[in-house]
């Protein structure tokens, strides 16, 4: 059987085309039209697709399935949270940032990963184009495929520029989403000790912020 030329293969986005992220970004300052600052944005194209293709959206290129693959053996049983983890992504609609933190959490089954693992595998994840609610459904579900633990979760909240430098121009308004797997999805209990882990550090400076 022959091959179909041109067929990509499946799995992964195949990631940024620096060439005509090149492009779009000259495209885009001409579309603009500003001329007092022709010398300053001389290789502006080239900063602006080096930035989308390097840095921002590098997530295309990373695989938290690989990240998470490190884990070693485990009696442990009781909740593993890491809390408090930055990130910032893209939002998809308006090609907006949006930024703030993580908290992830799992219940062994018989792994443990290293923590910084976690805090990797959330900023391959959110170095993509993405939303926020499937930004927290892909940890939780990266964490349990590598980990298979009796349970996983994932609640962010994050500041979006969509909101703040554009529309309804709120600034300091926060979007917090949640995902659950396994045990967490089916024990009240649980979920409420994770939210209270995960919350702490922020009812802490809610409880300061009204004493002073």
């Amino acid at each position: 059987m022959k091959r179909r030329r041109g067929r990509r293969a499946r799995g992964r986005p195949p990631g940024p085309d620096r060439r005509r992220l090149l492009r779009g970004a000259r495209e885009f300052l001409a579309a603009i039209g500003e001329r007092d600052l022709e010398r300053d944005m001389r290789r502006t194209p080239d900063r602006v697709a080096d930035a989308w293709h390097h840095e921002i959206l590098a997530g295309y290129r990373a695989d938290p399935d690989r990240i998470l693959a490190t884990a070693f053996r485990t009696e442990e049983q009781g909740m593993v949270v890491v809390r408090d983890i930055p990130f910032v992504s893209v939002c998809v609609h308006h090609l907006l940032p949006f930024h703030g933190t993580a908290h992830v959490a799992y219940l062994p089954g018989d792994r443990l990963v290293g923590l910084s693992k976690i805090a990797r595998a959330v900023d391959a994840l959110a170095s993509r184009l993405q939303l926020q609610e499937r930004l927290t459904r892909q940890v939780v579900d990266a964490v349990t495929r590598a980990l298979r633990p009796r349970g996983a979760a994932c609640r962010m909240e994050a500041e979006h520029l969509c909101m703040t430098v554009r529309g309804a121009r709120k600034k300091g308004t926060r979007v917090v989403t949640s995902a659950y797997s396994g045990a967490f999805l089916k024990d009240a209990s649980l979920r409420a000790e994770f939210l209270r882990l995960s919350d702490a550090v922020a009812g802490s400076r809610s409880r300061r912020r009204r004493a002073g």
